[in-house]
């Protein structure tokens, strides 16, 4: 979220994260772009004036080249015809919020919701996205997932540890969680941590 006004970044932000969203807040499009690497965004809510340049229309585009799947959310006090129009005509698909016509935070982290329910995202992007979740694990988790990956069993991995089965039944389900794999997909979530694994690693096997 990328707002220059220290007061509305702050409500914006608590909003968002009572709503369950990790968020990672910015004052400026510099800023922006220090962190967008290592925080891998889903969703961009900015808003168009930010002081300086670059501006927020400029920050959208800089990110969509990088991340085509972000989703993107404008926010201004300008006329929303004119800041609508600047938005869309530059960033395909986004979507654009009017500070003062807006009534509370709930009303923005609605809006939010609603962009990243239309964004569509493409196979190979969905795999890019799995892939920042797997790295973002813990050292421990990232472990665990390579453990499974590499076909040993929960009793295995736990001997292997010197932990108890129940300990690494825990630490798998917090690998699954953090993953957001669940038994509603085609594969199980142990296959499905199984093979993104060895998609970005190659073969867990190695140095067992």
């Amino acid at each position: 979220m990328v707002e220059d006004h220290a007061l509305m970044r702050s409500l914006v932000a608590d909003a968002f994260r009572q709503r369950g969203f990790e968020i990672a807040t910015a004052g400026s499009t510099r800023d922006a772009l220090e962190q967008a690497g290592a925080f891998d965004p889903d969703l961009l809510v900015t808003d168009i004036d930010l002081g300086e340049r670059p501006n927020g229309v400029e920050l959208a585009t800089i990110l969509r080249q990088k991340a085509p799947h972000v989703a993107v959310l404008f926010l201004s006090n300008l006329s929303r015809e004119a800041a609508a129009a600047q938005a869309r005509s530059t960033v395909a698909g986004a979507s654009f919020v009017n500070k003062g016509a807006i009534e509370s935070v709930d009303e923005l982290v609605d809006a939010a919701e609603a962009v990243l329910a239309d964004r569509p995202v493409a196979r190979d992007q969905a795999t890019s996205i799995a892939q920042a979740r797997l790295l973002r694990l813990t050292p421990a988790q990232l472990e665990t997932t390579r453990l499974l990956a590499a076909g040993l069993s929960n009793a295995e991995i736990a001997r292997r540890r010197s932990v108890s089965v129940r300990a690494v039944e825990k630490a798998v389900e917090r690998v699954f969680a953090a993953l957001e794999l669940s038994g509603a997909e085609q594969t199980t979530p142990r296959v499905a941590a199984a093979t993104l694994y060895t998609t970005t690693f190659g073969d867990p096997t190695t140095g067992l």
